[in-house]
């Protein structure tokens, strides 16, 4: 799930990025992985609130689309089921979330 804040000027876009606890299941740790972090599996680790969620705040520039998916334990890769959209990975059949702000 994808909330979005803009400043006032526009110039910064607060987006916070959710795995909802149907989507993370079992899981006990979650990574933001994406184009705005050079695909670091281990620069932007999520934290799981009270609800089960995992949850990550950061900010993005608009006028520009993000590439993005989530890494659950370290080893299972999943898409955002509300992303703005979806688009071909270099990795096959794979797609990647896409976030527009």
């Amino acid at each position: 799930m994808l909330k979005k804040v803009y400043e006032r000027e526009g110039s910064i876009c607060s987006v916070t990025f959710t795995i909802r606890a149907e989507e993370a299941g079992d899981a006990t740790s979650a990574t933001l992985v994406g184009d705005f972090n050079s695909w670091d599996s281990k620069a932007m680790p999520m934290k799981r609130n009270k609800k089960g969620c995992f949850e990550l705040k950061t900010d993005l520039s608009p006028g520009r689309e993000y590439q993005f998916r989530y890494l659950l334990d370290g080893t299972r890769w999943e898409n955002d089921w509300n992303a703005d959209k979806y688009v071909p990975s270099p990795y096959g059949d794979i797609e990647n979330s896409v976030v527009i702000v």
